[in-house]
């Protein structure tokens, strides 16, 4: 089913970033040398909506800081530099970065959603059903940095509550979305910048980065999950000149990221 853009929000104001509580104050974006665009996907829209969501891990109800939170992990910058990065090597037209809640009514004019650290996730009721039709309706989620068994399990558990009866999958090389825009073969594993500089790409004992999905009726995959990897430190840490052996990292994350947008917007 192709997503019917129904309408949006006013655009972020420079360095701030919106949600529907209020609004983030957000430093002002670096620079990246501009790319000849890749026309082919003209005329595309896509914006980073970042999902705000309760966890287990903290007390329920309004706290003093939201950086305590877990969905806050990597914000504002990895959406600044992902946005800009899709901008510039592709023709998609590119909005300002959002914040939303499952339930703002907002969420039906973002076709792609973002969820960072679901290891620690919990859905409130009524998020449930939101999710699943916003995903049935052709929507698409990507789930990133989370590591291990028992950060699958919880995440496991939580997305049973979507979809009690579909399986998880993972994405075989040949799939389109290692195809659809880069070439890629086989999924990159991005570690942490507190992992890369232990000198590992691991953490919390996922040893092996997955890209796993889960698939609609006609095959489409409407979950997009991340696992045992840390794509937003690659995109958050790309512009920072003191981890130079970090970059080979940051450009993994950057197009196995974009092919999974492209794939999300084109199927």
């Amino acid at each position: 089913m192709r997503w019917t853009i129904l309408g949006v929000l006013p655009a972020a104001a420079a360095g701030v970033l919106l949600w529907a509580g209020g609004a983030v104050w957000a430093p002002s974006a670096d620079a990246q040398n501009p790319l000849a665009p890749d026309a082919r996907y003209a005329g595309l829209q896509w914006t980073f909506a970042r999902v705000r969501y309760e966890t287990w891990t903290l007390p329920p109800g309004r706290r003093y800081n939201i950086y305590d939170e877990p969905w806050t992990i990597d914000f504002p910058a990895a959406e600044q530099n992902l946005s800009r990065r899709v901008k510039t090597v592709t023709a998609i037209h590119v909005n300002d970065p959002v914040v939303l809640t499952l339930e703002d009514e907002n969420i039906w004019s973002y076709p792609w959603l973002y969820l960072v650290e679901p290891g620690t996730l919990r859905f409130k009721e009524a998020e449930v059903p939101i999710l699943r039709e916003f995903l049935l309706r052709g929507g698409t989620i990507t789930f990133d940095d989370f590591h291990g068994p028992i950060e699958w399990a919880n995440f496991e558990r939580e997305m049973k509550r979507v979809f009690p009866d579909r399986k998880i999958v993972e994405l075989a090389r040949d799939h389109p979305i290692y195809h659809c825009f880069y070439q890629i073969d086989g999924y990159p594993q991005t570690p942490g910048l507190g992992s890369f500089l232990q000198g590992r790409t691991w953490e919390k004992g996922g040893y092996v980065g997955q890209l796993k999905a889960i698939e609609d009726d006609n095959g489409r995959a409407m979950v997009l999950i991340n696992f045992n990897t840390d794509m937003g430190d690659g995109w958050e840490w790309s512009n920072a000149a003191d981890y130079p052996g970090y970059v080979k990292y940051t450009a993994q994350a950057y197009r196995m990221q974009i092919n999974e947008i492209i794939y999300s917007l084109t199927h």
